[in-house]
């Protein structure tokens, strides 16, 4: 390398540093006042956040127990053959609604009808017997001296014989009679027969155990479930105010499948669990209960009157408990603490901290502080009704740098804003600048 070049090279260097340097100073000047504590983000002060909004309400809050059910029949009964014998006719049929009395199925009863007519002819026997120890009886009486007294005690002990051997004859053709009633099977209830066990032409037995069918009862039907045991003393002091209703619902809790009422509490606590067993009878009516169908249960312990209510989103928590914004005239927002009764999933009852009335922020709270600056997006709305789906918040537009799969967790939110906005002052105080040199033409050493 020649003298002449020397020059150029060392600026070079030089100006490399002196940019390089002033560039890393910015940089950690800017990170600190982006992470110092306590210190909001430049300019989150004095912008506007754009939050949902609602209002506090005065309403009467019915407070619902939530429990885990099994839909049961309140009588299941399997129907069997009392006698043996040939199945003949089954006039059940699979899945059928039937009543009490209706004709399920025949046996042949022909042997029975047999036993009964031998019955009756034993009988027939037996009084022709009778009648005649009689007529003998009344001849020695009316002999008198010729007759001796052993001669007619015989004959009365013979009578009294005939006599008891007819009242066992009757017994006799009853039993036949009420086997052969058996032959004929009916229904002991009112339900819906289930799966057929045994079909027509089969030898069924009394000592079978399968049966031909089973009818279960639906219509009432029961509902068992369970409820903690901190509860009971509510439900307790609600059964004694009159019925406790109770709502069955479908396994997703979003549809009420039938209503009734609370029918019996059980005797004893489990200590394993630390719940109680409960059941309602619910009309079932039309059929949506099946036995056997796990449903969700809701007991209605009592209703609040003239409760305060919000939104359950407006409920915060934070290091020194729960706490709400606030809404203000001037639409900035005050963070106020609040003391919480009770929470469901779509509403809170509010025993200290808010006024009906007040506006408060539903939806947006990551974004602000107390004193901050909002604008509501949408109509302010009230706290929605017992039941009801919460309102589906707008969805925010992506401004036009955010990836489309970026997360909506609000600290990786926040350190992006940070980031676009360090980037802006760069842009803003600009870097140093690359040295350049210009080309010049080489000489011959």
């Amino acid at each position: 390398m020649t003298i002449r070049w020397k020059p150029v090279v060392t600026g070079v260097v030089l100006a490399g540093l002196v940019g390089g340097v002033g560039y890393a100073v910015q940089q950690k000047l800017a990170t600190q006042a982006a992470t110092q504590p306590g210190r909001p983000p430049a300019g989150a002060r004095n912008s506007v956040v754009a939050v949902q909004a609602g209002t506090v309400a005065r309403e009467d809050v019915p407070i619902w127990f939530d429990g885990i059910g099994t839909v049961q029949a309140f009588n299941t009964v399997t129907v069997r053959a009392r006698v043996d014998g040939e199945l003949q006719r089954v006039s059940l049929q699979e899945g059928q609604l039937v009543k009490a009395g209706d004709l399920l199925a025949t046996i042949d009863s022909r042997p029975l009808q047999a036993q009964l007519a031998q019955a009756q002819a034993k009988k027939a026997q037996d009084e022709a017997q009778l009648a005649n120890a009689r007529r003998d009886l009344e001849r020695n009486m009316n002999l008198k001296e010729f007759a001796s007294r052993q001669t007619v005690d015989t004959q009365r002990a013979l009578v009294a014989q005939y006599e008891a051997q007819i009242r066992a004859d009757e017994a006799a053709i009853e039993a036949v009679q009420v086997q052969l009633n058996y032959t004929t099977i009916t229904a002991p209830i009112s339900g819906r027969i289930g799966l057929r066990n045994v079909d027509q032409g089969n030898v069924v037995r009394a000592s079978d155990q399968n049966g031909i069918a089973t009818i279960t009862q639906i219509q009432p039907i029961a509902v068992l479930f369970t409820l903690p045991e901190k509860q009971l003393q509510a439900v307790l002091a609600a059964q004694a105010q009159g019925p406790v209703t109770v709502e069955a619902q479908d396994r997703e809790g979003r549809r009420v499948l039938d209503t009734g009422s609370l029918a019996v509490i059980d005797n004893l606590i489990d200590t394993g669990t630390g719940t109680i067993r409960l059941k309602a009878e619910m009309p079932n009516d039309p059929q949506k209960l099946w036995p056997g169908q796990f449903v969700n249960v809701r007991l209605l312990s009592t209703i609040r009157r003239g409760a305060t209510t919000v939104p359950a989103t407006v409920v915060q928590r934070g290091p020194q408990g729960t706490y709400a914004y606030v809404i203000k005239d001037d639409l900035t927002v005050e963070q106020r603490p609040i003391k919480v009764a009770r929470q469901e999933e779509n509403k809170a009852i509010i025993d200290e901290g808010l006024t009906p009335g007040e506006r408060v922020v539903v939806d947006g709270q990551y974004r602000l502080q107390p004193g901050s600056k909002i604008r509501i997006v949408e109509p302010i709305a009230s706290a929605a009704p017992v039941g009801a789906a919460p309102a589906t918040p707008a969805p925010e537009a992506a401004p036009a740098n955010r990836p489309q799969d970026q997360p909506h967790d609000p600290a990786a939110r926040e350190e992006r804003r940070r980031e676009r906005q360090q980037q802006r002052e760069n842009n803003g105080g600009g870097n140093a600048p690359t040295p350049t040199t210009s080309r010049e033409g080489r000489q011959p050493s």
